[in-house]
């Protein structure tokens, strides 16, 4: 039984919705980053049902965005920790942010 791929017109939809919400959520840092990766990951969606995965042009751009998804997740995590460990929370707009 084939499996059915995730209808391509809804990864644009997707992708406008991950953006909106790392706009309306950019006091916190942690949904900021999860709105980027889900945008990473809709992007990777975007690549592979789009366009022919048989060439290797398409497959090193693939590779390349999940290098790219990888070092911006942990970029992203070090500083949620970092943040996390000298102010107290991960809130952009913390009073105590605003103390350095």
């Amino acid at each position: 039984m084939p499996l059915t791929p995730f209808p391509s017109s809804l990864i644009p939809l997707c992708i406008i919705t991950s953006l909106t919400t790392m706009v309306l959520q950019r006091t916190h840092l942690l949904m900021t980053l999860l709105a980027l990766e889900t945008m990473i990951l809709n992007l990777l969606a975007l690549i592979m049902f789009n366009l022919n995965t048989s060439s290797s042009n398409n497959l090193l751009s693939i590779m390349v965005l999940l290098t790219f998804g990888a070092c911006e997740a942990a970029l992203g995590l070090a500083c949620l920790v970092n943040m996390t460990r000298n102010f107290g929370n991960e809130q952009i707009a913390s009073p105590s942010l605003y103390m350095c």
